[in-house]
């Protein structure tokens, strides 16, 4: 079963746009060495939109090759199957504990497409799958019914649901079968969905605060939930904050203020904008992660 603290990487860029290697290492390095549990690169949060296909995996395979303790989830999905299969097949190849696969975006298929595309992925690679629903993102939505079907497959074990509709959610984890995992897909929502019986977070707030993020996590796997409580009201504000603007935007900010890796953006992802990195730098400071 998948559970606890997983970061949805950045991906850091050198100056002239170029993948930075020794920075992402640096980053998974960072990660381990504060509790986390997997590493997922090249999601939303790791500018995957922006990257080719080698660079793609190239990012898995640093990853991968870095990470001593914790597991590595590659992001390997697409709004075409047979890309989706390409990619998923190359991160199987390189030895992922599991892939992330996003719902297809922009050509919004039907709940019955949305089956076919997975059941062909599941088909084609033998590897854990984590099906993501985000339908702020896909313009598409993974109904309760569809996710309950997708569960039955054998290599579908989890969802990262970011939808931010608690009543769906609830209604996943309600009849999800043992062994497949709900993980939270949005920092804010984590400890009620574990609360209700989620096992965890694909965070993107563990990039620039892993020791907090896998603490909460950690105390509500463990059943205090007290302290748990008291870990997600503290870190409600740059759960928040770090939404100020499109994600990566924001993570990619703080951790530059934290002196660590990140680079620029791959357009048209641009700066944020300096009142909002005002905002953040001061949630950050109040939780001792800047100056």
């Amino acid at each position: 079963m998948i559970q606890g603290t997983a970061t949805a990487i950045v991906t850091p860029f050198k100056p002239n746009g170029e993948l930075d290697e020794q920075g992402l290492r640096e980053l998974v390095s960072f990660q381990e060495s504060n509790g986390v549990d997997y590493i997922v690169p090249v999601g939303t949060t790791g500018e995957s939109a922006t990257l080719t296909h080698a660079e793609h995996l190239q990012v898995i395979r640093i990853a991968m090759d870095q990470a001593k303790k914790a597991k590595v989830i590659a992001g390997a999905g697409s709004n075409s199957t047979s890309e989706a299969i390409h990619l998923s097949k190359g991160a199987r190849d390189l030895g992922v504990h599991a892939i992330l696969s996003i719902s297809p975006y922009y050509n919004k298929p039907t709940q019955a497409g949305l089956v076919k595309h997975y059941e062909a992925i599941s088909k084609a690679v033998d590897v854990p799958i984590v099906v993501y629903n985000v339908p702020g993102r896909t313009g598409g939505n993974i109904n309760p019914p569809t996710v309950l079907k997708l569960a039955e497959m054998p290599n579908i074990v989890a969802i990262k649901e970011a939808s931010g509709n608690m009543s769906q959610i609830m209604a996943i984890l309600e009849r999800a079968p043992k062994g497949f995992s709900v993980i939270s897909g949005d920092d804010a929502l984590t400890f009620p969905i574990m609360a209700l019986g989620g096992k965890g977070v694909i965070s993107v707030a563990s990039n620039v605060a892993p020791g907090h993020v896998s603490s909460m996590v950690r105390h509500a796997l463990e059943g205090r939930w007290e302290e748990a409580r008291k870990e997600h009201f503290k870190l409600l504000p740059l759960f928040n904050h770090l939404f100020l603007e499109t994600n990566p935007i924001p993570v990619k900010t703080g951790l530059r203020m934290m002196g660590k890796p990140s680079g620029a953006f791959r357009l048209p992802l641009c700066d944020m904008d300096p009142n909002n990195q005002e905002t953040l730098r001061k949630t950050m400071a109040a939780l001792g992660l800047v100056k």
